[in-house]
């Protein structure tokens, strides 16, 4: 067997393969609530045969939106329309499905990407609202600068996640990624180039990992034992001066003492002066790095594209799951072609059985 078709266990949540399908913000919502294209969207992934789906970036609070159509989970409306949008996914597959919790901090109050290039909205402006982040330093110059959130607002940024981690279990989802990566909130905390803070959350590495962690201690208190949790991180900011693979080394270990069930491993978002290098993979030793020091489930993203890469990721142990993102989106049943690839078996729904060329049919069989 391959190792990208071996099951694989997050703490209490077991996967039938490998395959990842990664966050993927939709900017569909309304007022941070899931739409009919949520209903469609959802179900589309959940056929994929992929091993578990996480669905996008799911703000805690409404000014924790990326933009102001970002999907929402802080209240009973904005879990009530998840729960309408997840029916029709949860009739028809039996796909784990866990949901990214976030804060966008100072890269909220945006435009979709598709309008306006993405770019931020000013406070008074129609959709627009005053972000806040960990020192009132903007993402770029011309940017209005973010509010330095107190104590009595990290205390609330704490408690939200909290809060949406319980509204994650009445919904039934079987895991929770908390987004600590791509310069969002969690990670403007982490990385000295967005907090110059000097209170108890700045200075010091171990400073400014406090509200991550605090954050992870309140999510894994709210839920129950049988729901995997995990964090998203950014292994690097690729800007001299900023977070680093050795800051995110220790960062994992304190997320695995705690009880973190999975990393995933992404990296940059935090800065504009920085440099990617982008090939296949870029993202790999990072992930390999951090899976050499600890025992959770470490998940590699970034430009990973065929079968064959994939595979062989997992084989030379750089990392125990792959992420596929945007390739879904353009192969939405990239895990089928991947079995077939491979020469593994998947289990599709028996609608779609009739769809498998005769040379691969052997590689498909009914879903229960």
């Amino acid at each position: 067997m391959s190792r990208l078709f071996s099951p694989l266990d997050f703490g209490p949540l077991r996967l039938s393969n490998r395959i990842v399908i990664a966050p993927m913000c939709q900017y569909s919502a309304e007022e941070g609530r899931a739409t009919d294209w949520h209903a469609f969207h959802w179900p589309n992934l959940a056929q994929s045969g992929a091993g578990l789906a996480i669905v996008e970036a799911t703000a805690v609070l409404p000014e924790g939106r990326i933009s102001w159509a970002d999907l929402g989970l802080w209240d009973d409306t904005t879990e009530a329309a998840f729960a309408r949008a997840l029916a029709a996914t949860r009739r028809y597959s039996k796909m784990p499905l866990g949901v990214q919790l976030a804060h966008a901090g100072r890269k909220a109050s945006t435009h979709r990407p598709w309008e306006h290039g993405g770019a931020q909205i000013p406070p008074e402006a129609p959709h627009g609202w005053q972000t806040v982040s960990a020192s009132p330093l903007p993402y770029s110059a011309g940017q209005h600068p973010p509010h330095a959130l107190d104590q009595a607002g990290i205390d609330a940024v704490i408690a939200a996640f909290a809060a949406s981690a319980r509204r994650a279990v009445r919904l039934g989802l079987d895991l929770i990624e908390i987004h600590a990566a791509h310069g969002y909130l969690l990670h403007q905390f982490l990385s000295p180039l967005s907090n110059q803070r000097d209170d108890a959350y700045g200075g010091s590495l171990e400073n400014r990992m406090r509200l991550l962690l605090q954050v992870f201690d309140a999510v894994k208190a709210a839920v129950p034992a049988s729901m995997a949790v995990g964090v998203r991180i950014s292994a690097t900011d690729w800007v001299d001066g900023g977070w680093d693979l050795a800051k995110s080394l220790v960062l994992a270990k304190a997320l695995e003492a705690r009880g973190s069930h999975f990393l995933h491993v992404s990296s940059g978002g935090l800065h504009p002066a920085q440099k990617i290098e982008l090939a296949p993979g870029y993202q790999v030793p990072f992930a390999e790095a951090i899976k050499r020091e600890v025992g959770m489930p470490v998940i590699a993203v970034g430009l990973i594209t065929t079968p064959q890469q994939a595979e062989g990721i997992l084989q030379q142990a750089q990392a125990d799951a792959v992420g596929i993102a945007r390739g879904i989106l353009y192969d939405p049943r990239w895990p089928w072609h991947a079995a077939a690839a491979l020469g593994e078996r998947i289990a599709i729904a028996p609608q779609y059985l009739r769809s498998a060329p005769r040379e691969y049919a052997a590689s498909f069989v009914q879903a229960p």
